[in-house]
């Protein structure tokens, strides 16, 4: 299943590229499950994020992830890409591509570019309403770390 959201902020993408960091992951987190950032290198090829994934004090899952690559688009843009290593059930694989497109105003985009697959291509439609959820959660964090 595919899906990209998009949320246009203020600041031009080599800030925005700037502001992704450990805070930003952290405050990116929704609010279920609740997730603790067990390790992050940063958003650079061949760094990784793990996080561990937990309902009160019980542990969930573990998730585990590859910045596979980085680099720059055209328009002075910016990119990385995350492949999920280890996935917490029912996902089978993730793919997470993160474009911070210029902005004719000299602004940015901010495009969550999301693929996931499970075992099953009807789990993969049950979930598209909680996965598109957890990232619009991140819209309005985004305008306030970048200005909208």
């Amino acid at each position: 299943m595919r899906m990209q959201l998009r949320t246009p902020v203020a600041q031009p993408p080599a800030q925005v590229w700037a502001g992704f960091t450990r805070q930003l992951f952290l405050d990116l987190a929704p609010p279920l499950p609740q997730l603790r950032l067990l390790r992050f290198d940063g958003c650079e090829r061949g760094n990784l994020v793990e996080i561990g994934m937990y309902l009160g004090p019980v542990g969930l899952a573990r998730w585990t992830s590859l910045i596979t690559e980085h680099g720059e688009l055209p328009g002075g843009g910016r990119y990385f890409v995350d492949l999920g290593q280890q996935l917490p059930a029912p996902l089978r694989y993730w793919q997470h591509r993160h474009l911070m497109e210029a902005a004719p105003n000299g602004g940015t985009v901010i495009v969550e570019d999301l693929e996931y697959r499970t075992a099953s291509r009807v789990l993969d439609a049950l979930l598209y309403p909680l996965v598109w959820a957890q990232f619009a959660w991140r819209r309005p964090i985004y305008r306030r770390y970048f200005g909208g």
